[in-house]
C-alpha cells in the first residue's frame, strides 16, 4: 500500500489521508464490482479516508463498502451522512429518533459496529441544533460513532453548533464538509475563516467542480457526460478554467494537479474528497494531490478569480 500523507480530521484523534474517496457513485453510476475495483485501488493508493451517506445510491453505495471492506474495515476512516431528503422519511431529519434509527440503518447497511465519522448532511431547519447534538454525543458515549461532523452548513451555524455544544457539554462538530473548489469559492468569504478561528477541520466536496478541473469540458459545448451532461456551460466558467490552465502550464503541472493539490494546500482544509468511477481516475487524483504549490504559487491562486 503506498503511503499518502494524512492529516487531523479536527480535534476528532482522527487521521485521514489527504485525498480522500467519495463514494456518491457507488450504487448509481457504479455497480458492485466497479465498486470492488475502484476501492482496491483507493487502498493501493494509501487512501484511508472513504465518504459515503445513507442517500447516496438509494442506501446501495453503504451496501457496497459493506460488502468490499470486508476483512479490511480497520485499514479505513470510515464515514457516513444522515439528514438528507430521503423519500420514505418520516419526521424531521435532526431529531433524536430520526437520528437513532438512521444510524442503525447505516451500520446494518455497511455491516460493521461502529462508523469512524458521522456528518449531519444538511441542517434541517426544523430541529434545534441541541438536540441533534445530544443524539449525536450518544451515539460517541455508545460507540456506534467515533466523532462528528457537519455538512453543508453556514459560519452562523457551526457558530451556534459550537456554542451549544461547549454550552452543554456535548460532543462538537470537528469538521465540516461544504462545496469548495477553485471555481466555486464562496467558502472562503466566511466558512473557511470561522474554521481557522474554531478549529474545525474543513472537507471540500466537488472538489473537481463537477469535471469542470479535469478539462474534459470544452468551451461553447454542451457537456455529455457526467454531472454536467445536457448543460451548457457559462463562459464566465471557462474564464476561470483557462486562467487555471495557463497557471498550470506555466509551472509545469496539470490542471488536474492544481485542482487537487493546490486545494489541499489552503488553511484549513484537512482532505480533498474526489469521486472516482474509475480506478484509473483514483489514481489520477492521488497523483494530483502529490502536488505542493509554494506560498508564491498560492498567492497567485488566491487571486484567480
Amino acid at each position: 500500500m503506498a503511503n499518502l500523507p494524512t492529516r487531523p480530521l479536527g480535534d476528532s484523534g482522527l487521521n485521514v489521508s489527504v485525498v480522500g474517496l467519495g463514494c456518491n457513485n457507488f450504487g448509481r453510476r457504479v455497480d458492485l464490482d466497479g465498486t470492488r475495483a475502484v476501492v482496491d485501488a483507493a487502498i493501493a493508493e494509501g487512501v484511508t479516508f472513504f465518504d459515503t451517506s445513507n442517500s447516496y445510491g438509494d442506501g446501495h453505495s453503504e451496501e457496497f463498502l459493506g460488502d468490499v471492506l470486508q476483512g479490511r474495515r480497520d485499514q479505513v476512516v470510515l464515514a457516513t451522512k444522515f439528514g438528507w431528503e430521503l423519500a420514505d422519511d418520516e419526521g424531521p431529519r435532526g431529531a433524536r429518533a430520526y437520528i437513532m434509527e438512521a444510524i442503525n440503518d447505516s451500520l446494518r447497511r455497511l455491516r460493521t459496529d461502529f462508523v469512524d465519522y458521522y456528518w449531519y448532511h444538511k441542517p434541517d431547519g426544523v430541529t434545534p441544533i441541541a438536540e441533534t447534538l445530544g443524539a449525536l454525543h450518544e451515539l460517541v458515549k455508545a460507540g456506534k460513532v467515533r466523532a462528528i461532523g457537519a455538512s453543508n452548513f453556514s459560519a452562523a451555524q457551526l457558530e451556534e453548533a459550537d456554542a451549544a455544544a461547549r454550552e452543554n457539554g456535548l460532543t462538537r462538530f470537528t469538521a465540516v464538509q461544504n462545496q469548495y473548489s477553485l471555481l466555486v469559492r464562496e467558502a472562503e468569504h466566511d466558512v473557511l475563516p470561522t474554521c481557522e478561528r474554531l478549529g474545525i477541520g474543513f472537507v471540500p466536496y466537488f472538489p473537481l467542480a463537477s469535471g469542470l478541473l479535469t478539462g474534459k469540458y470544452r468551451r461553447g459545448e454542451v457537456a455529455t457526460e457526467g454531472r454536467l451532461a445536457g448543460r451548457a456551460i457559462p463562459a464566465e466558467q471557462f474564464d476561470r478554467v483557462e486562467a487555471l490552465t495557463w497557471f498550470a502550464e506555466e509551472r509545469g503541472v496539470s490542471l488536474l494537479d492544481v485542482a487537487v493539490g493546490g486545494l489541499a494546500a489552503m488553511p484549513a482544509i484537512v482532505s480533498v474528497i474526489a469521486g472516482a468511477t474509475t480506478p484509473e481516475q483514483v489514481r489520477a487524483n492521488v497523483k494530483a494531490g502529490g502536488w505542493i504549490p509554494s506560498e508564491s504559487d498560492l498567492d497567485a491562486l488566491r487571486k484567480l478569480r
